[in-house]
């Protein structure tokens, strides 16, 4: 039904859109109409009658096309002038040609010698006879159709030459389709073409009705006068504007250019049709055209002109790619104004750049190189920045108001090396009034001095250095006073030479005034943290141990580098303890500054306390973690209260020392969590260390052969965080042996992680043979960064063992008359070592010692007697009770022995171990017992009571 009914419409249409036309017959769309209805039926009988000549003409060409396709494939197909110059070209070459000729439909392809012989052909008996006609043109090297007429048949064929690699003509491709076959195909295709006549009469009729419709449409009935009208507007709008349109097709040809493009683009006459790199145009306007991308404002040179180009893309048009419409506009009378921007922009990026550059570090002399760096060479051709002595030091410059007359040179950049200036470290002085430099200083802003050769001030101040600088070509010069909070730093100088021909102006002097702010900013943070850098440095360094103990059980060498950017919390220590022992810590406080500093000073004296109760290493922290969070408690509660100032300032204030308030890490709220601590107590008489970690690094063992190691050690959590008990670990050492405790600043870095910093280490103490000196010297010069981000500590400890000769032991019986015994076994023992002046001492005290044990403690009792530096005596029992020193009254029968001891030891004490406690006294070895009228009786003596 639809079917139909459209074809009832469709046949209505034409009908009802004549008799529209035939309403307008004044209409541009009715005289379209007529006139292509009259065209259409000339046409197509013209063509009735043209249409057999036309389809025997396209047969021919069709049939030399395909005749000269074929043969120019198969002559430069891959491996034919090879096969011509083979042995047997027809074996090879008669199979392909055969193939190719039934793909191509060709009567026959022919492959022959230059001269004509035939390698190939359709028919095999004419393989290697002469082929007919003039084979000479395609024996030159040129290829050509032609209707050939002869034996064997007439035909229409195509002669290629082939070539080898090197050009030379070494054979001849012949194809084509016989006349007769030509022939054939017309005949066969009449019908069609009458029929076709036929449809396109209607066609063309139809179509013409169509284009007359749609042309009403668009023109909306006009007539031709008001067409010539609407023309006349259009012309004038494209070719009166004062903006070149230019229209480029899809294929890149110029199809329109008005008449302001072609002035503007000097464009030929016959310029349209052309492609747009035949134009002669400037390389990236060709560039542009070409490109088919889209531009908005950029500007092109053509000629003397600078234009304005915009390129848009225009709608793709029955199928055809799309092509664009670029106008341009002459912008040449902007180029001053441009040129201007650009310097303005140029400026601008110099700024930025600068407020990048600058202030990088905190070192003042660094910073004053940045600024000298940074206007080099786009502001200035030379640089000079000097410094007030106090500036450079860190020290706080004089108050303003004062006139400064010389400063110190601290850099010095500029586009070449062989510059007449003082060089750095030099005092430049500003004693002439009228200098430019003192000028600037005395006005505390930019001066300007155009022209140094009528610069006067300048000439006089130095008149030998300046008539070389002048010699050498320097001729402007901008000198800046350097100030932060109104206090004058220093003075920045922008010099031009020769390089540069232009002149400092005026417009320059606010843009140097902007460059030299921004730098004297940076150069006051730089100063003042230079002084609060220091300030901590002192501060930690005095807190460290200056001098480590002289002792038996280890030789001990240690290093510290305190960070560039600023003071850490790391430490170490070298502590003795009772039985020859001795306790290496390290530690490393977070943070930096004087409050750092401050913390690690607290955390070393803590552990310092609590390493004389003698407890083992995991005991110790768990009393340090506790301190630590008692007083992290303490002091969050203090921070509520306004009046209230934080630990670090108070312990500085304390000290003496200046702190400012933007010191970092000082501030009321700062606390100590985060803090580690490694404590190891070496025992030189077993050998072993027992070591305990609050999430610190573990220590590296260096055997005596060399062989490093890095013990495996339970890393508890940092000191402060609390929650968690502490883990220690029992490691008997190789005699001779190296124990080396460091923090993670030696071995990471932001740009080394901690394994490749621990593998390093390990390669760097693996050399035997060297002092610990030399170890921390070697040490740090293959792991030393370059400017480290945080504190190191290092501590080499090489390890020894006790002589067993200088070691005494006794097992006591529970019976009191074996305190006898010992004592003159020991009086022995210390004859034998050369001791008999502390015999006495040593006998009372040990008679004391025993006869308490044997009193209040438990078995098993033994006695131990050490000779190291000192006499040391150590009595233990499997008690755990404690004693106490006190007076005795007057009336008490005891009670006044460990009093005794107390007084004739040089130091006592007690240790407490897993099943028990030792009570150990150090006599002097060299100090011998104070003469007595009488001597007590040792015997009597040992009936007294703790």
């Amino acid at each position: 039904m639809s079917g139909r009914s459209g074809r009832r419409h469709g046949e209505a249409r034409p009908a009802g859109l004549l008799a529209r036309l035939s309403l307008v017959p004044d209409s541009v769309a009715g005289q379209v109409f007529a006139l292509q209805a009259a065209i259409v039926l000339v046409l197509i009988a013209a063509a009735a009658l043209a249409l057999v000549f036309q389809a025997r003409y396209d047969g021919l060409k069709d049939a030399r096309n395909r005749s000269l396709a074929a043969a120019e494939a198969f002559a430069h197909a891959p491996g034919v002038a090879a096969a011509l110059k083979s042995p047997d070209p027809t074996a090879v070459l008669q199979p392909r040609a055969e193939g190719a000729r039934k793909a191509s439909g060709l009567d026959f392809i022919a492959v022959m010698t230059p001269d004509g012989i035939r390698y190939t052909d359709s028919r095999p008996e004419l393989i290697g006879e002469r082929a007919t006609g003039d084979l000479a043109r395609a024996a030159a090297g040129q290829s050509f159709t032609e209707t050939f007429k002869g034996a064997p048949s007439d035909a229409v064929r195509a002669v290629v030459p082939v070539r080898d690699e090197s050009g030379a003509v070494v054979g001849l491709v012949s194809t084509g389709i016989e006349v007769a076959n030509v022939g054939d195909t017309i005949e066969n295709q009449l019908p069609l073409l009458i029929g076709a006549a036929a449809g396109a009469l209607l066609l063309g009729t139809g179509g013409a009705a169509l284009v007359s419709r749609r042309l009403r449409r668009q023109t909306r009935g006009l007539g031709a006068a008001e067409m010539a009208r609407m023309n006349e507007h259009h012309e004038a709008v494209l070719h009166a504007v004062r903006e070149g349109v230019l229209i480029v097709d899809g294929d890149h040809r110029l199809v329109l250019a008005n008449d302001e493009a072609k002035r503007l683009l000097d464009l030929p006459p016959d310029a349209e049709q052309r492609h747009v790199t035949d134009l002669g145009l400037d390389p990236r306007t060709t560039e542009l055209l070409v490109s088919g991308r889209v531009a908005t404002d950029e500007v092109h040179l053509a000629g003397e002109r600078l234009l304005a180009v915009n390129v848009r893309p225009t709608e793709p048009f029955v199928g055809k790619p799309s092509g664009s419409v670029t106008t341009l506009r002459d912008t040449t009378d902007l180029a001053a104004l441009s040129g201007r921007a650009e310097v303005a922009l140029e400026r601008l990026q110099l700024l930025y750049d600068a407020g990048v550059r600058i202030g990088t570090t905190l070192d003042v002399v660094r910073t004053a190189e940045e600024l000298s760096e940074v206007a080099v060479p786009r502001f200035a051709d030379f640089v000079t920045v000097e410094l007030l002595e106090p500036v450079l030091r860190g020290d706080e410059p004089a108050a303003a108001g004062r006139t400064h007359t010389e400063m110190r040179r601290a850099a010095m950049s500029g586009i070449r090396t062989d510059q007449p200036l003082q060089p750095v470290g030099d005092t430049i002085r500003f004693e002439v009034p009228t200098a430019p430099m003192a000028a600037a200083l005395e006005a505390g802003r930019s001066v300007l001095a155009a022209d140094l050769n009528a610069a006067m001030g300048w000439r006089a101040q130095d008149p030998a250095g300046t008539r070389v600088a002048l010699d050498y070509g320097l001729h402007s010069l901008i000198s800046v006073p350097l100030q932060a909070r109104g206090v004058v730093l220093g003075m920045a100088n922008f010099w031009r030479a020769a390089d540069t021909p232009e002149a400092f102006e005026e417009e320059d002097l606010s843009f140097a005034e902007e460059l030299g702010a921004r730098a004297a900013v940076s150069i006051d943070n730089a100063r003042r943290f230079t002084r609060e850098h220091a300030t901590a440095v002192t501060l930690q360094r005095s807190l460290l141990p200056r001098v480590l103990p002289d002792l038996t059980a280890v030789d001990v060498a240690f290093r510290y580098l305190p960070a560039k950017a600023g003071v850490g919390g790391d430490w170490f220590d070298v502590i003795p303890l009772p039985g020859a022992r001795v306790a290496l810590v390290v530690g490393d406080v977070v943070g930096h500054g004087v409050h750092a500093a401050a913390t690690m000073g607290r955390l070393r004296t803590a552990v310092h306390n609590f390493s004389t109760l003698d407890i083992p290493p995991d005991e110790l922290l768990g009393h340090l973690d506790e301190l630590i969070d008692r007083i992290d408690q303490l002091e969050s509660g203090a921070a509520g209260d306004g009046g209230h100032v934080g630990p670090g300032v108070a312990d500085a204030h304390e000290m003496g020392i200046p702190v400012t308030e933007d010191v970092e890490g000082v501030d009321g709220s700062a606390g100590i969590t985060g803090a580690t601590c490694l404590y190891a107590i070496y025992d030189p008489v077993s050998g072993v260390c027992a070591m305990a970690s609050a999430g610190h690094p573990g220590p590296a063992l260096v055997h005596p052969d060399g062989r490093v190691e890095f013990p495996a050690l339970p890393t508890g959590l940092p000191l402060g965080v609390g929650g968690m008990p502490f883990e220690a670990t029992a490691v008997r050492l190789p005699e001779g042996s190296r124990l080396v405790l460091f923090t993670d600043g030696l071995l990471e870095d932001r740009d080394r992680d901690f394994d490749t910093g621990l593998a390093l280490l390990g390669r760097a103490l693996a050399r035997p043979e060297r002092s610990p000196e030399q170890a921390c010297a070697d040490v740090l010069a293959a792991l030393l960064f370059p400017a480290p981000s945080d504190d190191i500590a290092l501590l080499v400890a090489d390890t020894r063992r006790l002589d067993p000769g200088r070691i005494a032991e006794w097992e006591v019986p529970e019976d009191p008359a074996a305190v006898s015994r010992v004592r003159r076994e020991a009086a022995g023992q210390l004859a034998a070592w050369g001791l008999e002046e502390v015999s006495f001492t040593a006998e009372l005290v040990l008679s004391e010692l025993i006869t308490n044990a044997l009193r209040y403690g438990t078995q098993p009792v033994r006695v131990r007697m050490l000779c190291d530096r000192n006499l040391i005596c150590e009595v233990s029992d499997g008690s755990s009770t404690s004693p106490h020193l006190r007076y005795a009254a007057t009336t008490d029968e005891g009670g006044r022995g460990l009093f005794l001891v107390a007084q004739y030891a040089e130091r006592w004490g007690t240790r407490y171990t897993q099943r028990g406690k030792v009570i150990w006294a150090e006599l002097s070895s060299s100090a011998g017992r104070e003469p007595a009228e009488t001597e007590p009786d040792l015997d009597a003596l040992e009936d007294m009571a703790w």
